[in-house]
């Protein structure tokens, strides 16, 4: 939906202000007492309308990621809840015009999954990249906010374990490893890894394989 929004916002934009412009002359032609219940009406639909959309567009696109990866994933099936699925082909330009993997690039494979820590903790395991960028982001749906990122530019290419916990989560993190405190039980997982061309794909899938959640007593 986001990409559909970003593709053809514009000429929708056009056509809903065709159609508004067509009411107003439309009431104008009737007399001037005709145009200001439409005023009153549009207003009250901003007023009203505008936060709305403000408050429920995030929920509504990341609750859109998982449906999509629960009951569809990413070409492999479902993704059971509390693990990640690696695709084993670049994105683009062959992925459907549907699917969540059409983002426009086939520099990248895509990892994804979807959190549920009221059981407890999980522990995010990223081998080491030697170098290749890659990234793990956490986005929290209640607002669609990103409140984490493990990868290249923020915490390197080593080899890692992060604990990840709930917001009601108390007790002791193991040693070795750094906390990411999710705000909510529930969170969307994305990860991407780098592909430099066609011969390197099978190097980059087998590290994309290796990001892993796991159970605490598993790490």
């Amino acid at each position: 939906m986001s990409r559909l929004i970003l593709k053809f916002g514009f000429p929708i934009t056009v056509v809903i202000l065709a159609i508004f412009a067509w009411v107003v002359y439309q009431r104008i032609s009737r007399g001037w007492n005709e145009v200001v219940p439409l005023a009153i009406a549009a207003v009250a639909v901003w007023v009203l309308g505008a936060p709305a959309f403000i408050y429920l567009w995030p929920r509504l696109t990341v609750n859109g990621f998982r449906r999509a990866i629960l009951k569809h994933g990413l070409g492999g099936g479902p993704i059971p809840i509390n693990s990640l699925y690696a695709t084993p082909l670049t994105s683009s330009p062959s992925a459907p015009a549907g699917s969540l993997l059409a983002t426009g690039t086939n520099k990248l494979l895509y990892v994804a999954g979807w959190l549920d820590l009221k059981k407890g903790p999980l522990v995010l395991s990223v081998p080491d990249m030697a170098g290749r960028y890659y990234s793990v982001q956490f986005t929290d749906p209640s607002n669609s906010a990103n409140f984490a990122y493990v990868g290249k530019r923020a915490t390197g290419t080593q080899a890692g374990e992060y604990f990840l916990t709930g917001p009601d989560w108390n007790g002791t993190v193991p040693a070795g490893m750094a906390r990411i405190s999710s705000p909510h039980n529930s969170a969307l997982v994305v990860g991407r890894v780098f592909v430099a061309n066609e011969s390197d794909l099978p190097t980059a899938y087998g590290l994309a394989q290796q990001i892993q959640l796991v159970p605490p007593n598993h790490a």
